[in-house]
């Protein structure tokens, strides 16, 4: 397992995480699913399941050893009849939340989310309602790890970032929603990119939900795109987004645990996405997102850590130009060579660009 800290807390979370949406279809073999999961080093399961059963699930496999995976659970996602409920009634909330913890015994939650904020109004109702002060209240007292939140929606996203109380955001994330394509492709294509960009000059780790787009963009029949993808390419996406800390795809059965696990023994060309160059919308072009599939470099820079400097040092990020002085070779050092702009799937104009670099920072 690859694992990446988080920078509010300093927990270390497994790349390939696990999504419990659809767990409860392992029937009898799910414990064991998730024992599999932790044995190949999975420490981070998100709790938003289609079925009570599900996180019964998660809760046996860990029994005694709780400390042994991050728990993304949902304030707001309800299970009093067995199945999936949304609320923003309080005392349902309370409920569920002691079943999670005490019938259960999951004991706390390392990441304490308020659950699928999507609309206006229901933001206000979360914001001031009192599901806010309610986590606030459980962090004091050690119940809750980190304060968190899902969302579809970039604006609503952003509205609650600003509260500066938020350490993980649950994002979906793929190559269709990125370009505007499908039902949560929701925000243009510059927005999206730029709040990545800010999650992680904030500090805030992103998880993400819908890495293969409900399953569509691996079946060329149903992507958007008319080409399939494979679960390698559309996990290295994700992961290559700046802030993301972990991707969770949902697990039904023991083959799509394993199915997902071998990104982690997947060589760089199974990972390579370079294709969605071909169906990149041009609104899309230009934007350089830091995934390094221009390397390697012949004059041998990091391209990407290049150009993530520059953009954090012209939104303000104080440390940005004496991270960027301390590299090894710098823009500067560009050969003008174009290997990089053959290889970028986002058709960034990187020879000007390490000019333009070059000369903000003076090297």
């Amino acid at each position: 397992m690859e694992y990446r800290i988080l920078p509010h807390g300093g927990e270390k979370i497994g790349v390939i995480g696990m999504g419990t949406s659809s767990l409860h279809e392992a029937g009898e073999n799910a414990v064991a699913v998730v024992e599999a999961a932790l044995a190949k080093g999975v420490n981070y399961i998100d709790l938003a399941a289609a079925e009570g059963a599900s996180l019964e699930a998660v809760a046996t496999a860990l029994r005694g050893r709780r400390g042994d995976a991050l728990l993304q659970v949902h304030f707001g996602a309800l299970y009093e009849n067995g199945t999936y409920g949304w609320t923003r009634d309080l005392e349902a909330i309370r409920r569920t939340f002691r079943w999670e913890t005490e019938t259960l015994g999951l004991q706390y939650a390392d990441m304490g989310f308020l659950h699928c904020v999507d609309d206006p109004d229901d933001l206000e109702t979360v914001l001031h309602g009192g599901l806010l002060d309610y986590l606030r209240a459980l962090k004091a007292d050690g119940l809750v790890r980190h304060i968190g939140f899902s969302s579809h929606d970039p604006q609503i996203a952003r509205r609650i970032l600003d509260t500066g109380e938020i350490d993980m955001f649950m994002f979906s994330i793929n190559p269709a929603y990125d370009y505007q394509k499908g039902e949560y492709g929701i925000g243009e294509v510059e927005g999206r990119a730029a709040l990545y960009r800010d999650c992680e000059r904030a500090g805030v780790g992103i998880s993400v939900m819908k890495p293969f787009g409900g399953g569509q963009l691996l079946d060329a029949g149903t992507s958007p795109f008319q080409r399939a993808l494979t679960k390698n390419q559309c996990l290295q996406y994700a992961l290559d987004r700046p802030a993301v800390m972990t991707v969770l795809p949902g697990v039904r059965n023991m083959d799509d645990l394993e199915s997902v696990l071998s990104y982690l023994d997947a060589s760089r060309e199974e990972r390579d996405y370079f294709v969605i160059g071909e169906f990149t919308p041009q609104n899309a072009w230009g934007n350089c997102v830091y995934c390094n599939h221009c390397q390697p470099c012949p004059a041998s820079l990091n391209v990407g850590l290049i150009n993530k400097y520059y953009d954090l040092a012209r939104i303000g990020d104080a440390l940005a130009k004496e991270h960027y002085h301390k590299l090894n070779l710098h823009a500067g050092d560009c050969l003008h060579c174009g290997h990089c702009e053959r290889r970028c799937p986002f058709h960034v104009k990187q020879m000007e660009r390490m000019d333009e670099i070059a000369a903000y920072f003076g090297m």
